[in-house]
């Protein structure tokens, strides 16, 4: 007998051998119906693997984060299973999950895929679909694998085999398709209910620009057509707030391939934006005791090579720079944390100096691949909200709480009020891509669950997503249409200190090495604002909006006068513009609301005479006439209001 422990803290006892579809059944059948995949031990398997030791076991339905993306990972074998029926001899990469979907990379030889073949792939999957095909995971030897795909006249496979151990391979097959795969997946193919293949795009074999570009076919599925409907609309919704849209709409930043592919130019309204969230975050750390530092867009090679970020990152940063100098090389800098440490170095520190808490808003530069560029969210140049703190191992705690704090202070003030916070850590398996000690891992995990437990966050945990120095503290933020990004990290590092042999002079005298937090709230002003403008469709809070006011002469008689509120206004800290242009009231009203200016101010023979302004309200129209006394009050107890908390 083994025992099994449910979410809820009850042990059930089944004989070894059970699987959790049987153990649904057990528990009710209309759960039984609904799961799709299990979550053992915190590992994702299929409902039919069976269980054989003591284990603790959530049951996946649909709601499940695990579920979704055993869901689409199956969808993508089924997509794969209408293509060798649609195109015999279609040879096959890899067709992995993601966030919202799937995609499969294929190679199609001299055959290329059309708008018209995406819906034929959609209605063969349909029909697939409704054969209720078991997914079924066999054990298979490298030899008898090797064979098969060679059989098949498929490299993709061959290739992907030559880095797997006899003894770890396994094969899933539902209805007339086998895939080399290591699972999970739903139990049947009658679960897919609705499909949508969305887009196709161009990839290189296994990431590397030297090896054949394939077609990747993006697609999504749902267990009912409603859900698929809701996905679809909030795609449309999604197009109207893509920040690329909006950004060139309201002048706020552009790219220029003579300038080059992923380095955007910040136009003048952009610029403000960029300025206002810069001396907002600035003023907050101010009054929480950070110190302003400034370093230089490079470095000397050997600055990274003592980080360790030239061996974890350099095949992804630009070229090495060379000087006239034999050997000296620099680098266009890929992170600020290493000139910090330099900084923090430069002086003898005491415990009583503790914390230290340098900041920055550092430009970094790592080169993206062409085809991973997108925006503002993935640029090859952008600037981080940089902080150090370099704290005793005894304050690590209350420095992560207090760099919590502030985080959240900058959602509020955002308008972010959904978030989960990520406790990133190692892969549980594969600890090579770290640098440190066990035990210095562990008193770094420790600490930031306990701060985020203290703090009473909602965390989930995701092993593998640690910083190759230290564990993390993520903020996983959903938008207004209910997207989830990743803004805002905070890390513990005991391992830069060890690297840059960082010390202070203790209590007794004896020489220690300080702890290393580093925390970005914004993460990147580039992705920040990207975000930001998704969110909120442009329509910026009105302390953030880089134009407050537009002010509208009805006819060139009332421009001075409309010069003039625009002077008081700008007198009195509100930034506004006059439109003089020779055009009707009309055009130039509708030219604001496009523009999703916030306030108008319209200027007429009455307002001038009377010294009176007339309101609209973007979005709401007209408000009436006020004095410009009345109307500037009002701005400023928006904003007052906007901008709430300890920090103003």
């Amino acid at each position: 007998m083994i025992q099994v422990t449910l979410p809820d803290g009850t042990i059930r006892e089944y004989e070894a051998g059970i699987t959790s579809a049987s153990i649904a059944q057990s528990i009710s059948e209309g759960l039984a119906r609904k799961v799709l995949a299990a979550e053992v031990n915190g590992e994702i398997w299929d409902t039919a693997r069976p269980i054989n030791t003591n284990i603790s076991l959530k049951l996946l339905t649909w709601d499940a984060q695990g579920a979704k993306s055993t869901f689409w990972h199956s969808s993508a074998h089924l997509m794969a299973e209408a293509l060798e029926a649609l195109f015999p001899g279609v040879k096959l990469g890899i067709g992995p999950p993601i966030e919202n979907g799937f995609y499969y990379d294929i190679d199609l030889g001299e055959r290329n895929i059309t708008e018209d073949d995406l819906k034929k792939l959609e209605d063969k999957m349909k029909e697939l679909a409704k054969n209720n095909s078991i997914y079924k995971r066999e054990d298979v030897t490298k030899e008898n694998a090797i064979a098969y795909f060679t059989d098949k006249a498929d490299p993709y496979k061959l290739e992907l085999l030559e880095g797997l151990t006899d003894g770890s391979i396994t094969f899933y097959t539902q209805g007339n398709f086998t895939d080399l795969c290591r699972g999970p997946h739903i139990p049947h193919t009658g679960f897919i209910k609705a499909v949508k293949l969305t887009s196709i795009a161009g990839a290189y074999w296994r990431g590397n620009e030297k090896n054949k570009m394939l077609t990747r076919i993006y697609g999504i599925t749902f267990p009912q057509q409603k859900e698929l409907d809701e996905y679809l609309a909030l795609l449309e919704e999604a197009k109207k707030r893509d920040h690329r849209k909006l950004g060139k709409e309201l002048e706020l930043f552009t790219f220029s391939e003579k300038v080059g592919s992923g380095l955007p130019l910040w136009l003048p309204k952009g610029a403000m934006l960029r300025e206002r969230l810069q001396q907002f975050l600035q003023k907050a750390q101010l009054e929480m005791g950070y110190l302003p530092v400034i370093t230089p867009h490079i470095g000397s090679k050997q600055l990274y090579v003592t980080s360790g970020h030239w061996d974890k990152y350099g095949k992804d940063s630009f070229r090495p720079i060379t000087t006239p100098q034999e050997g000296e090389e620099f680098m266009l800098k890929p992170m600020n944390c290493p000139h910090h440490c330099e900084i923090y170095k430069s002086s003898p520190r005491s415990y009583k100096d503790l914390p230290v808490r340098f900041a920055e808003f550092g430009t970094v530069y790592r080169y993206e691949q062409s085809g991973e560029l997108h925006g503002l969210t993935r640029v090859r140049g952008f600037t981080q909200d940089d902080a150090h703190l370099f704290c005793r191992p005894e304050q690590v705690k209350d420095e992560f709480k207090k760099v919590i704090d502030l985080v959240l202070y900058v959602f509020e003030s955002l308008g972010f009020t959904e978030y989960t916070a990520q406790v990133s850590l190692r892969d549980k398996e594969d600890r090579s891509k770290y640098i440190g000690s066990e035990e210095n891992w562990l008193s770094a995990e420790r600490a930031i669950q306990e701060a985020a437990d203290e703090k009473g966050l909602k965390t989930v945990v995701e092993y593998g997503e640690a910083a190759f120095y230290g564990p993390k503290l993520d903020f996983m933020v959903r938008d207004a249409i209910g997207r989830k990004w990743q803004l805002g990290t905070i890390q513990v590092d005991y391992n830069l200190p060890e690297r840059f042999e960082l010390e202070y002079v203790d209590s007794d005298n004896t020489r220690k090495r300080p702890v290393m937090i580093h925390r970005a709230p914004f993460g990147s002003m580039e992705r920040f604002i990207a975000v930001l403008i998704e969110h909120c469709a442009g329509n910026l809070p009105l302390w953030l909006a880089p134009l407050q006011v537009k002010v509208l002469p009805i006819s060139d008689k009332f421009s001075d006068y409309a010069h003039a509120v625009k002077d008081t206004l700008a007198a009195n800290g509100i930034r506004a513009e006059v439109d003089d242009r020779s055009e009707k009231i009309g055009r130039k009203i509708r030219d604001t609301e496009l523009m999703k200016t916030p306030f108008m101010l319209i200027t007429g023979d009455k307002e001038m005479t009377e010294n009176l302004v007339s309101v609209r309200v973007h979005g709401q129209g007209d408000k009436g006439a006020v004095t410009l006394d009345v109307f500037m009050e009002e701005v400023n107890s928006i904003v007052r209001e906007q901008v709430k908390g300890k920090w103003r």
